[in-house]
């Protein structure tokens, strides 16, 4: 099998404690595991996309619409020991980790994350730091708030507000969007049990973080609107609604 140099995998889980079948929930007439799909193949950079499933039926729906799914055991723990089953098929430099919940993923978010492991071969994992403005965000446990030093590397992952707001004025910012992975990284990475940090928040990068290993944080102006309750795709339709996002049907 020839070497590629970035792979995108999309895990898309069909089970989800919050949404049932999430991959499949229709957001402005399309599934949403195809807006996921459709987002990453704006870049250029991305190689090849395929989109991690344990179920036939969302399967069926990427091949339908022209895109490339894979099969992967039910059993697997986490949304990246799904990434690292295929990418361990698939032999790459860089591996692209998109939420399968992230339908407004685009080639904007993407593409400086893999210039900064094409551009500094010490960066291990890149991942995305947003400003929060909307401070109702700060409370809220589906957003993943961060912290970093001045180097721009990840201090801490919580759902609780990060850092506590002693003096008003005080600066937050949520995770959002993919995980760049260097392959080798991400294959170390799912050899290690789960920490007590990540068992206790349900958040993947305090692994990492356990282990004493770096993440870099890109800062980014773009949004996202991760599908994760019902509240959330109510938001994502009035977007729509409101032309505040580009639907497939504009194109």
């Amino acid at each position: 099998m020839s070497f590629i140099d970035t792979l995108a995998v999309i895990p898309a889980r069909l089970n989800s404690t919050r949404l049932p079948k999430k991959p499949l929930l229709k957001l402005g007439g399309r599934e949403l595991v195809l807006w996921v799909l459709d987002g990453v193949r704006q870049s250029r950079l991305v190689d090849r996309v395929i989109v991690a499933t344990d179920d036939e039926s969302v399967a069926s729906v990427i091949r339908s619409a022209g895109g490339e799914a894979m099969m992967t055991p039910s059993d697997l723990p986490t949304g990246s020991d799904r990434v690292a089953y295929v990418a361990n098929l698939i032999p790459s430099r860089i591996v692209l980790n998109v939420q399968g919940d992230d339908p407004m993923v685009s080639a904007a978010v993407i593409d400086p994350m893999v210039g900064a492991l094409s551009s500094d071969p010490e960066v291990e994992l890149v991942v995305l730091a947003k400003k929060i403005e909307n401070r109702d965000e700060i409370k809220r446990d589906s957003i993943v708030k961060i912290v970093f030093d001045i180097n721009h590397k990840a201090l801490y992952f919580s759902r609780s507000p990060i850092p506590y707001e002693r003096a008003p004025g005080t600066e937050y910012f949520k995770h959002i969007g993919p995980y760049a992975w260097r392959r080798d990284a991400l294959f170390e990475f799912a050899s290690w049990p789960q920490g007590p940090l990540e068992k206790a928040e349900s958040l993947e990068m305090l692994r990492m973080l356990e282990r004493g290993r770096t993440i870099e944080c890109i800062e980014t102006d773009d949004d996202s609107i991760e599908i994760d309750t019902p509240d959330d795709v109510r938001m994502f339709d009035e977007a729509i609604k409101k032309k505040k996002i580009r639907t497939w049907e504009d194109d």
